[in-house]
C-alpha cells in the first residue's frame, strides 16, 4: 500500500511540477478558446442583427419606389450601401437606385450605382446583372468600347444570351456589323427554343441582312 502511496505522491509532485511550468499557458490557451467562441457567437448574433435591419430599410426602399418617392428612395439605397455594405441587400439597392436614377436620366448616379455593385457585391449574378445595365446605359451615352469592355467576360448561362445579344447592339451602334451578326448568331444559340425572345433577336439578324 505504502508502494502506491509513493508512486501516486511522485506522479502528484510531477503533475505540480508541470502545472508550475505550463499552467499559465493552458489557462490563456482555454480563455483564448471560449474567447474564440464567445466571439463567433456574438459574431453571428451581429450578422444576424445587421441582416435584419438591412432587409428593413430595403423593404422601406421598395414602398418608396411603389409610391413614387424617387428622392426618399435612392436615400435609402445610400444608406444600404453606407451602413450594409456587406449585406446582399446592399446590391439589390444599388440596383434599385441606378434604374430611379436612369429613369430619372441622371445616367452619373446610375452608372456609380452599378459601378458599386460591380465593385462590392459578393454575388456573381448581382455582379453580371450591374455589367449588363451599366453596358446599357454606356450605350446609351455612345461610350461603345467602355460598353463592349464590359460585356468581354463569360457571364452565368442564364445571362448568355443577353449579353451576346446586347454585344450585338453595341456593335450595330458601333458600326461592326461582321461582329454584330456574330454577336446576335451567338445570343440566338444560348437562347431556349421556345422563349419569345428569339423572335426579337431574328429580327435584328435579318435587320443586318446576309454576310457579304
Amino acid at each position: 500500500m505504502a508502494y502506491y502511496d509513493h508512486e501516486e505522491q511522485e506522479h502528484l509532485d510531477s503533475l505540480k511540477s508541470w502545472w508550475g511550468q505550463y499552467g499559465t499557458l493552458v489557462l490563456i490557451g482555454v480563455a483564448l478558446l471560449f474567447a474564440g467562441i464567445a466571439g463567433f457567437q456574438i459574431w453571428n448574433w451581429y450578422k444576424g442583427e445587421q441582416a435584419v435591419k438591412a432587409s428593413a430599410v430595403y423593404a422601406e426602399l421598395q414602398k418608396l419606389t411603389e409610391s413614387g418617392d424617387t428622392k426618399k428612395a435612392r436615400e435609402a439605397a445610400a444608406l444600404l450601401t453606407k451602413d450594409y455594405p456587406r449585406s446582399g441587400y446592399a446590391a439589390l439597392g444599388s440596383l434599385a437606385a441606378a434604374r430611379l436614377s436612369f429613369e430619372a436620366g441622371d445616367l452619373a448616379a446610375a452608372k456609380e450605382n452599378l459601378q458599386w455593385v460591380i465593385d462590392q457585391s459578393r454575388d456573381e449574378d448581382m455582379k453580371a446583372l450591374a455589367r449588363f445595365r451599366l453596358a446599357g446605359v454606356l450605350l446609351d451615352e455612345k461610350k461603345f468600347d467602355e460598353a463592349l469592355g464590359l460585356l468581354d467576360v463569360k457571364p452565368e448561362d442564364s445571362m448568355a444570351n443577353l449579353f451576346a445579344d446586347l454585344r450585338g447592339d453595341v456593335l450595330v451602334a458601333k458600326g461592326s456589323e461582321a461582329e454584330a451578326r456574330a454577336a446576335y448568331q451567338m445570343a440566338l444559340e444560348k437562347t431556349d427554343a421556345q422563349s419569345p425572345y428569339r423572335s426579337l433577336i431574328q429580327i435584328k439578324l435579318d435587320a443586318l441582312g446576309q454576310a457579304k
